[in-house]
């Protein structure tokens, strides 16, 4: 066996050596050298193939290729920083991106949607490349790619539409990308005006490319920038350009929070500035004016912009204001505005955002350091046709006069000194007395402000009243009695009863504005000032008079007649009602009874102020006969008036009745649904508890004043309603003072404290009494109805009973044999007056005509039948039923 194993091997080995592979043997070694040159030679095979890429797709990338297009410009740019041989197949394979994607079908737009989309989100990415050529060549295929149309003509297949490719832009995230690599650009001026040109055109009317642009702080990144050097000046305007599309197409409040920063309103004053002083272009005027709008909307979105910090508020005032206001400053000395348009926007924008600023109280010293209303006052003054070459044109003049008019409203209550010292009310007086005048003017009214003035003074007029209106309101004492020392009460009243038609209902609504502001201004003038309501005179009531008798209806003509009705009730109570000679001669002309029709018909938001001027009216003895004398519609009584509007405002604040109107719940007698559902909530002593504030917020006090002055018995055309309607009224202090207890006590127990013995024995007995009286009143009530209900009662019987013999009259006329018996000329009603029975009374009746009595010694004529007519006959005659 040893012996066969021992010849067996020799035979294994040379088998397994002849298995064994012959690796063949290499004769030479490959050094660095040699390998780099190897590598060499494949980067140009990967451009060779870059370029028959091109080649091949030069007409444009197919929809379904984009992926592994994408791709290969993603590697190229991650090999670009190690070797530039790359950059010239990227710049070719993104000029082929500019021409149209190509779909096979139509649906391939649906299909291939979010590759398009992140396809061109990539050509945004690759700005990272640190190459100004690629980057500019992104620009230019962006541009090309949005507006250029294409015409391609490819076999089978179909280029997308411009709309298609803008749909894209929108949707990818492309905006975003370009405003984030500005930071990369700081550097490369050329490559950052393209990458500005491309922003400017896909923030031109693109919503959606602005969100992108704000959501990246793209207002702030571009406006921090604005003054970089730049010969060429595309900067500037570019970067203008983008904020003013941000503006019109994107958020304000946004764009304007961006730019709500030292560095960017810096960057806009410096702006501003070097465009006014240094630029006389057409071009560099618009820009200038572009500027400002910007810094308007800044100013009004956030009011605490640093205007005042950058010295911009400064600047700004002193722009506008050097020409009517001398200055010495550097900035102004060679500084001239022309009459063209430009300069004449600039004018309005500049009134125009000062009063913008004027929200800030740190800028209105600034602006009465550089004397402000002094310049504005300047345009008030009457409208002279002579203008000199290098004058405002009267169209010019015009609307910079009733812009400032305009800004006058707003600045003059805040700077009251200085319209004192410019003398204001001389002046408005004035310009009132020239536009009543008789002096010929033809406004031109194409202005925003001088709506409804075209060829008169109206717009002038509309605008003084308005700037008169806002003065006085300020209630200040001295400004109120420098115009009334002036003649401003009658100048007033007359240019009431000269200025305008008699009838209301012929008004335009301009007209009743002015006529409404009239009667609110001499309101403020004669409020508690006795001398100046005596000023008002019998001539201010007459007027006041014609006003209350507006016809209700044009209340909803939407012209203002409500406004007008208001001021003119207001005016009555400012200025008639205190003085007894106005009152007087008020009630004669039924003033109060106007008042009481007003109150019958008007709208419930009008009560309130009729019930007050009509409560402080009834001060005046002789008030009320006027208002116990006064009927309204269907007989309709004061006090019957003042029950339903009680009844209206309890029903208005959820006032808790029973279905006849009684009380429900003798507890809380006069409580409203919102004022239980707040409930007691512990205050301080210096707030006003829910029960006191309730006094103030409905009209109930007012109405239970008014019956307070009237009476509470012998009221004439009150109805059952009416008078369980009045037993509240007239306790309505003693449940008001309950309600005040009910508070206080809440208050103590959610404080969790105690009173003192004596004083929780005195609550205690206030409490029960007031609810006595509660129930005393609910008790009256219930008499009241129960007694109401039994003459129900009474009154149905008597109509049944008459019902009964009407129906027996009906039967007994239809049994006669002559239907029309009881029109002929002898028939004798045998009914008995006030009989309550319905069966005949007896079967006989006499009837007996009254004799034709002769005078004595007079004979006896012989009967004609002919002549003596069948009324004068005697007759006696005996009837058997």
């Amino acid at each position: 066996m040893a012996l066969v194993q021992q010849q067996m091997q020799p035979k294994m080995h040379q088998s397994a050596s002849s298995e064994k592979v012959r690796i063949p043997l290499v004769t030479h070694i490959i050094t660095d050298e040699d390998l780099g040159i190897c590598e060499l030679m494949l980067y140009e095979r990967h451009v060779h193939a870059l370029g028959r890429m091109a080649r091949h797709y030069a007409n444009g990338f197919p929809m379904k290729d984009l992926v592994q297009v994408f791709k290969i410009l993603n590697v190229c740019a991650d090999r670009v920083d190690s070797n530039p041989i790359y950059e010239q197949p990227i710049l070719e394979i993104l000029k082929l991106c500019s021409l149209p994607f190509l779909m096979e079908k139509s649906s391939d737009e649906l299909v291939f949607e979010q590759i398009v989309v992140e396809s061109v989100s990539q050509l945004g990415y690759l700005m990272r490349i640190p190459s100004p050529d690629v980057r500019k060549q992104i620009c230019n295929t962006l541009l090309k790619f949005t507006t250029v149309k294409v015409t391609q003509s490819v076999q089978n297949l179909k280029p997308t539409t411009l709309q298609y490719n803008n749909k894209m832009v929108e949707f990818s995230d492309i905006s975003e990308t370009l405003v984030k690599s500005l930071a990369l650009l700081e550097t490369d001026l050329p490559s950052k005006l393209k990458v500005l040109e491309i922003l400017q055109l896909f923030s031109k009317s693109s919503a959606k490319n602005c969100d992108q642009m704000l959501f990246v702080d793209g207002g702030r990144r571009v406006c921090s920038r604005l003054m970089d050097p730049d010969p060429s000046g595309q900067l500037l305007f570019r970067s203008a350009d983008i904020l003013w599309n941000l503006m019109e197409n994107g958020d304000k409040a946004v764009l304007a929070k961006q730019l709500n920063n030292l560095s960017c309103i810096s960057q806009l004053r410096d702006a501003f500035v070097y465009q006014l002083t240094q630029g006389y272009s057409h071009y560099d005027r618009q820009l200038r004016n572009d500027l400002l709008v910007l810094a308007t909307l800044v100013a009004t979105q956030c009011p605490e912009t640093p205007f005042v910090e950058t010295g911009f508020a400064k600047q700004l005032t002193l722009f506008a204001t050097f020409q009517e206001v001398k200055s010495h400053n550097a900035l102004v000395r060679h500084l001239k505005l022309l009459t063209n348009h430009e300069d004449f926007e600039l004018r309005k924008l500049l009134f125009n955002i000062l009063v913008v600023l004027s929200k800030d109280s740190t800028v209105v010293s600034i602006l009465s350091e550089g004397h402000l209303l002094l310049a504005l006052f300047s345009f008030v003054r009457a409208n002279d046709r002579k203008t000199g070459p290098r004058e405002w044109t009267p169209a010019q003049f015009e609307e910079l006069q009733l812009q400032a008019m305009a800004s006058l409203c707003t600045l003059c209550p805040l700077m009251l000194e200085d319209y004192m010292t410019c003398q204001g009310s001389t002046r408005l007086l004035l310009l009132l007395e020239w536009c009543v005048g008789p002096d010929e003017f033809c406004g031109q009214g194409n202005s925003f402000h001088g709506t409804s003035g075209r060829g008169s003074k109206k717009a002038q007029m509309r605008h003084c009243l308005r700037l008169m209106r806002s003065v006085v309101s300020t209630e200040d004492e001295f400004l109120l009695q420098d115009l009334a020392d002036q003649g401003a009460i009658n100048q007033l009243i007359g240019v009431l009863n000269t200025a305008f038609t008699q009838k209301t209902e012929e008004n335009d609504a301009v007209e009743i504005e002015m006529q409404s502001d009239i009667l609110f201004i001499l309101s403020c003038l004669c409020d508690g000032d006795m001398h100046r309501k005596e000023l008002f005179g019998i001539q201010g009531v007459d007027m006041v008079v014609r006003y209350l008798r507006t016809d209700t209806k044009l209340l909803s003509s939407g012209l203002g007649h409500h406004k007008l009705l208001l001021a003119s009730i207001d005016c009555t109570w400012c200025a008639i009602v205190g003085c007894y000679i106005t009152e007087d001669y008020f009630l004669e002309k039924e003033g109060v009874f106007l008042l009481f029709d007003l109150l019958e018909v008007c709208p419930k938001n009008m009560h309130n102020v009729i019930l007050g001027c009509l409560l402080d009216l009834c001060e005046n003895p002789k008030t009320v006969n006027h208002v116990l004398t006064w009927r309204g519609k269907d007989g309709c009584t004061a006090s019957h008036l003042l029950c339903q509007v009680w009844r209206q405002e309890e029903s208005e604040i959820g006032v808790m009745r029973n279905n006849e109107g009684a009380i429900y719940d003798v507890h809380k007698p006069l409580m409203g649904r919102i004022q239980a559902e707040m409930g007691v909530v512990p205050m301080p002593a210096s707030c006003v508890s829910q029960a006191v504030a309730d006094v103030g917020e409905n009209m109930r006090a007012k109405v239970y004043s008014l019956f307070c002055k009237m009476g509470f018995t012998d009221l004439p055309g009150l109805t059952v309603e009416d008078h369980v309607t009045l037993t509240i009224i007239e306790k309505y202090l003693d449940f008001k003072m309950g309600e005040v207890w009910f508070e206080t006590i809440s208050e103590l127990q959610e404080e969790n404290v105690r009173p003192v013995t004596p004083d929780q024995e005195a609550i205690e007995a206030i409490s029960r009494a007031i609810e006595e009286r509660a129930q005393i009143v609910l008790s009256t009530q219930g008499e009241l109805l129960e007694a109401q209900r039994n003459q129900d009662i009474l009154d149905e019987q008597e109509f049944y009973a008459e019902a009964a013999k009407e129906r027996q009259e009906i039967s007994v006329d239809a049994s006669r044999m002559r239907p029309k018996y009881k029109e002929s000329e002898d028939f004798h009603n045998t009914d008995l007056p006030q009989l309550t029975t319905t069966v005949f009374s007896g079967k006989h009746v006499t009837v007996m005509n009254n004799l034709k009595r002769a005078p004595p010694d007079t004979p006896a004529s012989k009967f004609d039948p002919v002549l003596e007519p069948v009324s004068e006959r005697r007759v006696f005659k005996h009837l058997t039923m």
